[in-house]
């Protein structure tokens, strides 16, 4: 499953929504909420564009520091 963050812009006036493994996969939303579902539409998008284009699809790899395990 790829990480998705979610965060508000100032600059744009809303939530951004963006899946770190699938760069550039990103999407705009008013609300946290349409964010995420206009992303899940961009995710497909982006997947089946690269399958088309014959180009590898990364596997999850991306976690934000506070999931990675200290020692």
């Amino acid at each position: 499953m790829y990480h998705i963050n979610i965060f508000y812009s100032e600059e744009d006036g809303g939530y951004i929504a963006d899946i770190p493994d699938l760069e550039p996969c990103s999407a705009f939303g008013e609300t946290p909420e349409q964010a995420l579902a206009e992303l899940e539409r961009a995710k497909s998008v982006w997947l089946e564009a690269a399958r088309q284009a014959g180009k590898p699809i990364p596997p999850p790899r991306y976690r934000p520091v506070i999931y990675q395990a200290t020692r």
